[in-house]
Formats: structure tokens, C-alpha cells, sequence
């Protein structure tokens, strides 16, 4: 029996282990990584006061990630995506060790913090395709829905645990801390993948597929362009991502102009809308959703549009929280059916170029949208734009049950013959 046949059956055999091994990784790799984004965050702010430096901070977090998606979906579909993906929490890690070296030699420019984040959203460009295309390689088909729910749980757990570990630990300790926290943690997730989680080789990686970079990519492109869901798939989440920029950017300047700008407040709401993440991916591993997926994505998108101008009515904070809590639930029931969807029906071999294509346009639309929600904020009140806004997405339902292309890539797969023996 050759190797790669081998691989691919020992990681169906374990996939239970492979799956917690792998999601493990993932989960200490992202604890770290988000320390230092609050870490960052908060230090620029606290430093300067200034809106300018914020959006200087939030570009180099943007920018390197959507110009390296297209490339890095090439390289998740080329290369070993274990390798890749331990590769870019290496460089991170590497970065910002030499970052903690620099502070502790007494050079803290603010421009070495646009360079660590700029280095990082690098990264994270790199790391999300694969990560995407890598699932499908160790999770059997019928289990994705499960393992991407209680991923989505996960990460909602450490953005509700990160700020507040990160706070405690900036009250007492220096930021190259929890800088250096962030390489320990990196070092363990890389250990943990490359010594415990068992991938197998993909068509790609095992057969070499000729042509440079630009070649492939433009082969990812006519793969997406000969495949009408998926062109009406990434239509519809360009406008969904544009859409939600003012729920998930200008909620806390609503909050400080309508109900008071105490800390608590703002924190309250980060908080709530985590828990209802927490919730809505266990919810969502739990249940499955519908059996066609885009039907639980068409609750899912009108419950979030209500939740949205549910923010831009209700006049107690204490039901506005209720409702964002009740938005963050429907959060995982759009990610979820989303990642599945695709990891289900799009060729393994071009699996890593179609995430790339949407990272792009997660990455851009969304800064996009608050290019135009943005300003327009200071011109009307915030609660005409979550009104506006969520009243579009839930109207965006209708593209979902009007489209036949989108109603057949939702439809399950037949289950396998091991699930259909369990």
C-alpha cells in the first residue's frame, strides 16, 4: 500500500483525535494572538488618543491579509497546509519575539506596533485558507457542520476570554508580557500539529499541479467563474459583509452617544454578543441546522437583520443587550452552513484558492462598508443605519430562496457508508 493511501486512512480511522489535536492548536494559537491584538489596540489607544493612528492600526490589520489571500489560496492548494499553517505561526511568533527585544532595548516607536500587526494580518492571511481547506482533509463530510459549529464556539470563547485576560494582565505587567505569551503559545500549537495531528496529502500537493502562481490563480478563478453557486455565493457575501459594518463597527459609538459612554457598557456588549457566539455554535453543532444549509443560512441572515434594527429601536440598554446577545447567536448560524457549504462541494484541488477568494472579500468588504457607514454617521444618527442596514439583510433572505443555484449547493450529501453503518 503506498503512503499516501496509508495517511489518508490513519487520519480517517482517528479523526475524533485528529480533530481535537488540531482544534486544540488552533484554539491556543488563536488565545495568544488575541492578547496581543487588545494589548495593541489598547496601547495605541491609551498612547495617543488619536482616530488617525487607530485607522493606521486597523489598515495594516486589513491590508496584508486581503493583498496575500489569492496568493496564499494558491500555496493552500500547492503545499502541505499543516506545514503552511505552522510555518505562518512561526513568523509570527518570530516577529514579535524580535519585537519584544526591541521594546526591551528602549526602542517602542509606535511604527514598530503598525509593523507587528501588519505582520500578523500576514500571517493570518496565510493561515485562513488553509485552515479552510485543511478541515475537509481530517473531518469526514457529514461531521463538518459539528466540528466548524464547535469551532465557531471556541473562538468566541477566547474573544470573550482574551480582552479580559489581557486587561488584568496590562494592569500589572508590561506589554512585551504579553508579547512573549503569545510566542509560548505559538511554540505549543506548533508542536501539538506537527507531532499529534495526522494529514493526509491532497491532490495538489501529492500531484503537482504545472504552472507558476499567477497561472493557478487565474485557474482558481475560471473554477469559480465555470461554477454559477459560487459566483452568486460570493455575491451574496460581499453585500452581506458590506451590510454588516454597521452592526459590527458602530455599535459601540451608538452605545456611548445613546445610553452613556461608561466602560462597563462597552464591555458589556463585547461580552453578551461573545456569550450569544458561544450559544449559537454550540446551537449549531448540536442541531446541524436545517438539512439543506442554505435554508438554516436564510434564518439565519433574517434573524440578524431583525437583531440589527432591533439595535436601532429598542430604548433600554438592557434590552439592547438582549438583543445583541440574540445576534450573536445567529453569528455561527451564517459562518457555519458558509464554511460547510463550501468544504462540501468545491473540488479539493481547488479547496485553498476559493477560501482565499473569500478572505478576500471578508477582508476588504467590511472595511468597505465602513468607508461608507462610517461618515455617514457622523451626517445621521447610528440607529438609522442599523435599521437601514438590517432591514436589507433580512430582505437578502429572498436572494437565498430565489436562487436555485444556491437552494441545490445547501442540499446534503449522502452520508458515507461508515456513517451510514453508525
Amino acid at each position: 500500500m503506498d503512503e499516501p493511501l496509508t495517511n489518508t486512512l490513519t487520519a480517517q480511522s482517528n479523526w475524533k483525535k485528529n480533530t481535537a489535536l488540531f482544534l486544540s492548536s488552533q484554539a491556543v494559537s488563536l488565545f495568544g494572538s488575541m492578547l496581543v491584538q487588545y494589548a495593541i489596540l489598547w496601547h495605541i489607544t491609551l498612547s495617543t488618543e488619536s482616530g488617525v493612528m487607530m485607522m493606521i492600526s486597523i489598515i495594516c490589520g486589513f491590508l496584508p491579509t486581503f493583498l496575500l489571500s489569492p496568493f496564499a489560496g494558491v500555496w493552500a492548494d500547492r503545499y502541505n497546509r499543516k506545514l503552511l499553517i505552522a510555518l505562518a505561526d512561526a513568523g509570527i511568533a518570530a516577529a514579535t519575539l524580535v519585537l519584544v527585544l526591541l521594546f526591551w532595548a528602549g526602542y517602542q516607536a509606535l511604527w514598530l506596533l503598525f509593523a507587528i500587526s501588519a505582520v500578523r494580518a500576514a500571517g493570518s492571511g496565510i493561515q485562513t485558507p488553509a485552515v479552510g481547506a485543511l478541515l475537509p482533509q481530517i473531518v469526514p463530510e457529514e461531521k463538518l457542520t459539528t466540528v466548524n459549529g464547535t469551532f465557531g464556539s471556541m473562538n468566541a470563547f477566547m474573544m470573550l476570554v482574551a480582552p479580559i485576560v489581557s486587561a488584568a494582565l496590562l494592569s500589572f505587567a508590561s506589554i512585551e508580557i504579553i508579547f512573549l505569551i503569545d510566542v509560548v503559545t505559538a511554540a505549543a500549537a506548533i508542536a501539538i500539529l506537527l507531532t499529534w495531528v495526522a494529514v493526509p496529502d491532497h491532490r495538489v500537493e501529492a500531484g503537482k499541479e504545472p504552472g507558476g502562481y499567477f497561472e493557478e490563480m487565474k485557474q482558481g478563478l475560471r473554477f469559480i467563474q465555470n461554477h454559477v453557486f459560487l459566483k452568486q455565493y460570493f455575491a451574496f457575501f460581499a453585500l452581506a459583509f458590506l451590510l454588516m459594518a454597521p452592526a459590527a463597527f458602530l455599535t459601540p459609538l451608538q452605545v456611548t452617544r445613546t445610553f452613556g459612554g461608561d466602560y462597563w457598557r462597552l464591555t458589556a456588549i463585547e461580552i453578551v454578543f461573545s456569550i450569544g457566539m458561544m450559544a449559537g455554535g454550540a446551537l449549531i453543532a448540536s442541531w446541524g441546522g436545517f438539512r439543506n444549509r442554505t435554508h438554516t443560512l436564510l434564518l439565519a441572515c433574517v434573524l440578524f437583520g431583525l437583531c440589527t434594527v432591533g439595535l436601532g429601536v429598542v430604548p433600554s440598554f438592557w434590552v439592547y443587550l438582549a438583543i445583541m446577545g440574540l445576534a450573536g447567536v445567529s453569528a455561527p448560524l451564517i459562518n457555519t452552513p458558509a464554511q460547510v457549504i463550501l468544504q462540501e462541494k468545491v473540488d479539493s484541488a481547488y479547496m485553498g484558492r476559493v477560501f482565499g477568494v473569500f478572505s478576500m472579500i471578508s477582508t476588504s468588504m467590511l472595511p468597505i462598508g465602513m468607508l461608507i457607514f462610517g461618515p455617514a454617521a457622523d451626517i445621521v444618527p447610528v440607529e438609522w443605519l442599523l435599521v437601514g442596514s438590517g432591514a436589507l439583510f433580512s430582505l437578502m433572505a429572498l436572494w437565498l430562496a430565489g436562487s436555485r443555484a444556491l437552494r441545490e449547493a445547501g442540499k446534503p450529501l449522502e452520508p458515507s457508508g461508515q456513517e451510514a453503518a453508525e
